[in-house]
């Protein structure tokens, strides 16, 4: 991913826009947790865009930057098993809907790869 002066900017951006959509729409994020995890799906979903958001005011911020990067990273591998319940469900969707579904999968790793650059970069990089 990009190592942009505004690197820590797009992926901020890209959080916050996660997090306003788990509470914009977020019967479609209920729908990727996983039944394992105890409680009700719009706990998770309300919680994982209240840490998106988090992250992503984290991010902006040069004084935490560092640390809400190495957390984006975590968070990043820690979603992913919704990423494959998703791309499960979607198997007999049509194509456009399961690529989509199987796409994210692999997009984790690079996600995951820009948030430890920026962490790698530490505080000071708007």
């Amino acid at each position: 991913m990009p190592r942009s002066p505004r690197s820590p900017l797009l992926l901020a951006g890209l959080l916050a826009t996660a997090g306003v959509a788990h509470f914009a729409a977020p019967r479609s994020f209920d729908a990727t947790i996983p039944k394992a995890l105890p409680g009700k799906p719009r706990t998770w979903t309300y919680a994982s865009g209240a840490v998106e958001l988090a992250l992503a005011a984290g991010l902006v911020l040069p004084k935490t930057r560092r640390t809400a990067a190495l957390a984006s990273a975590a968070f990043f591998v820690g979603v992913f098993p919704a990423n494959v319940k998703m791309a499960a469900d979607w198997r007999h969707r049509p194509t456009p809907q399961k690529a989509a579904a199987l796409g994210r999968l692999p997009l984790q790793v690079p996600l995951v790869l820009w948030a430890r650059g920026i962490a790698k970069n530490g505080e000071g990089q708007a």
